[in-house]
């Protein structure tokens, strides 16, 4: 008995050490894995092949004899040769989702600035956008972004499918052609700032708010405070002359435009658009692709970035308060 116990507690004991193994090295790996999800990465997709795969899906289904299949590949393949067909052009194909502070603007300089590293005179750029607009400077980096894809040669379509405007038409004017469905919503080429005013309220309560300066027209409309007809007019003029950026930038960017009659601010769907010459062909980024591929190869491209650590509800909630006061109180917002 004394050595029956004195074995099943050596196995015992040999059993727990194996799990106890097992179990570190589950855990060392899941934490790897948790930090490669985490880490900045480049995410290529082809999109060619997916379609093909689709393709092959329905060509299994429709036509059912395997040499019937294998002939008809045979036939384009004979087709691309006599036709001389060498290296296939490549399309790229980016995502801007588009939001008030245009944040996505961080991955777009990664994504673009991997395109350029391999683009050819033949290749194009497809982004697919979708943004309503917001504050001007980082509506304006975005825009500046794409911009790097022309200065550099490579062609660049803009595919809207739902809205492209205010500052998400920044971006969309400065590609070589946009592509827009019939009714996604695109213009509003203007320029909007709203600030709130608590003064009265704040009279109420018996609380004074003091502003020092330093520049006559260092601040000019605050919320706490009752403005000037001087500080007003201060502020339109300002809010004028950036709407006169806006225009400029458009107008070089697309010089058939008739700035004039489409600078008010209004905002047309795309079967209107088109007709204003805001942009160049109505059809689906699904379909626009889908074309495509029959003279090009298509690549996704998304960039990964760092997931910050420590990011708990309670310090999301906070830097979702402090984006939205700070959003409230910017007098830059183009909308």
């Amino acid at each position: 008995m004394a050595d029956y116990l004195l074995f099943l507690a050596r196995t015992v004991t040999l059993v727990v050490a194996v799990l106890a193994v097992v179990a570190g090295t589950a855990a060392l790996t899941a934490r790897a894995s948790r930090r490669a999800r985490h880490r900045p990465r480049l995410e290529i997709t082809d999109l060619g092949r997916r379609l093909d795969e689709l393709h092959r899906s329905l060509e299994q289904r429709l036509l059912p004899d395997r040499r019937t299949r294998r002939t008809a590949r045979r036939t384009a393949r004979r087709i691309a040769k006599v036709a001389g067909v060498g290296r296939r052009p490549r399309v790229f194909v980016l995502d801007f989702v588009g939001d008030l502070r245009a944040s996505a603007v961080t991955t777009l300089r990664e994504e673009v600035t991997a395109v350029l590293a391999v683009a050819g005179p033949d290749d194009e750029v497809v982004v697919r956008l979708e943004n309503p607009g917001g504050l001007v400077h980082d509506q304006g980096l975005a825009a500046s972004q794409l911009r790097r894809l022309r200065d550099h040669g490579v062609r660049l379509t803009v595919a809207v499918d739902t809205v492209a405007a205010s500052g998400g038409y920044l971006m969309a004017c400065v590609a070589d052609r946009i592509v827009a469905a019939p009714f996604a919503l695109v213009g509003s080429i203007g320029v909007i700032a709203q600030v709130p005013n608590v003064h009265r309220l704040l009279d109420r309560a018996g609380v004074r708010v003091d502003q020092f300066k330093g520049g006559e027209y260092k601040r000019t409309v605050t919320p706490f405070g009752e403005p000037t007809a001087q500080e007003r007019a201060k502020f339109t003029e300002e809010i004028e002359d950036t709407h006169r950026l806006f225009r400029d930038f458009v107008a070089v960017n697309r010089p058939q435009l008739d700035v004039d009659r489409v600078a008010t601010g209004e905002a047309w769907y795309g079967v209107r658009a088109l007709d204003l010459r805001l942009v160049d062909e109505l059809a689906t980024s699904d379909d626009y692709l889908l074309a495509a591929r029959a003279r090009a190869d298509l690549f996704g491209v998304r960039y990964r970035a760092d997931r910050p650590r420590g990011r708990g509800l309670v310090p999301r909630l906070r830097a979702a308060a402090r984006a939205g006061l700070q959003a409230a109180f910017d007098a830059s917002a183009v909308r």
